[in-house]
């Protein structure tokens, strides 16, 4: 696919393209397919992506590191915490989730403190708000960064829920800018101020809401290479008048995808040049953004999936963290590992047919050996004869 320079600028009419053209450029934007771009390593992934997804679920490894690893392979676990946590290089707060964002978004997500600010409270009430936020800060300012923990206790003793007023208070103060999480540390934020942890070109909140939200939106699109209405709104999680308020300025320009049935927009450097080169082979965390929104992972890849953590055991599927298999551009399978000493276990595997078995299998070892297992072994996989094919590739 290569579309004449021409037709991205005055255009009166969108492109067309085929499904597999919205298919390639979606993988290249995401980073897999094509070189990926070793030199600028795991900032390079974060900055492109503009969003990597946090969770508590760890099974190979935490979301966060899977997705460099997902493009990039075999990149040493502490040194993608050290690529994301030195340098003032990044920080957390909620975008398509609690992710962890490039330090040069802070300006836009000004939007979103000021409507925090707006609302005046979290789901949680402090009883002297003014006192335990004076206090959060006082300390912050003598001996910050500190966790929650080390600021005087995140919990009152009772569920997960029954904050402290301290966890309150510093959790209300990130949420409306005053704090930053510049780390996670045993998986428990670190707050600064943020007059410390934000480079001062960057720390200010007056880009007006419209500005904010263009800037998402055309990160988004650039993220994603081409993009619905709903899709562009989900990456940030905006709303989707706020999209459409500003995505004729944001320099995505309308396209026409077949099959897809809905306006649509894409990044005209996405449009610049066909998507080629060597496809990734790999495991994906269900939070990676190349499937974390279900319904453009099924328009795009005519694949269906969802999380089963949560769903009681009976019920499951797939499994507990089944992670769904890239290979050829497609995705052909799915595979919910763990792990038991120095093997790697797949304990429910599916696949599309006979032409994923050797993928799966590359898959799975190349996984098994970025975290220190020597071995796999298959437990379950419906298709007896997948089965044996499988467990013998693996062997």
């Amino acid at each position: 696919m290569s579309v004449p320079r021409h037709t991205l600028t005055g255009m009166t009419t969108p492109v067309s393209l085929s499904a597999d053209d919205a298919r390639r450029i979606a993988l290249r934007a995401q980073g897999f397919l094509g070189s990926p771009d070793r030199r600028g390593g795991v900032r390079g992934v974060l900055r492109h992506l503009g969003a990597v997804q946090l969770d508590t679920i760890s099974v190979l490894a935490r979301s966060h590191e899977l997705i460099p690893y997902a493009r990039l392979g075999a990149v040493g676990r502490p040194a993608v915490e050290e690529a994301y946590w030195t340098e003032n290089h990044a920080f957390e707060y909620w975008s398509h989730a609690a992710c962890i964002l490039p330090i040069e978004e802070w300006p836009h997500f000004a939007f979103r403190r000021r409507a925090r600010r707006a609302r005046g409270h979290r789901w949680h009430v402090m009883a002297d708000a003014d006192r335990s936020c004076a206090a959060v800060r006082d300390r912050l300012k003598a001996d910050g960064p500190l966790t929650s923990t080390e600021l005087g206790g995140a919990k009152n003793g009772g569920p997960w829920w029954d904050w402290s007023e301290t966890k309150i208070a510093v959790e209300w103060l990130l949420d409306t800018g005053e704090v930053v999480c510049t780390e996670r540390r045993g998986w428990k934020r670190v707050y600064d101020l943020a007059e410390r942890a934000v480079p001062d070109a960057l720390l200010h909140d007056d880009i007006d809401d419209a500005e904010c939200m263009r800037r998402l939106v055309a990160q988004a699109g650039a993220a994603m290479g081409v993009a619905t209405r709903a899709d562009l709104a989900d990456y940030h999680r905006l709303k989707g008048d706020q999209v459409v308020a500003v995505v004729a300025d944001s320099g995505l320009v309308p396209v026409e995808v077949e099959g897809w049935g809905k306006a649509a927009w894409a990044d005209p450097a996405a449009l610049a040049t066909a998507p080629r080169g060597r496809h990734r082979t790999t495991l994906l965390s269900p939070f990676d953004s190349l499937v974390w929104d279900r319904p453009r992972t099924q328009r795009i890849f005519g694949f269906t999936h969802r999380l089963e953590a949560y769903v009681p055991k009976p019920k499951r599927i797939h499994g507990y963290f089944a992670m769904p298999l890239l290979a050829g551009g497609h995705l052909v399978g799915r595979a919910d590992p763990a792990r038991e000493g120095t093997t790697l276990i797949a304990r429910q595997v599916s696949l599309d047919g006979p032409k994923a078995v050797e993928p799966m299998a590359a898959a799975l070892r190349e996984a098994a050996e970025w975290v220190g297992c020597d071995s796999v072994r298959l437990e379950r996989l419906g298709d007896p004869k997948l089965a044996a094919a499988l467990a013998a590739a693996l062997t």
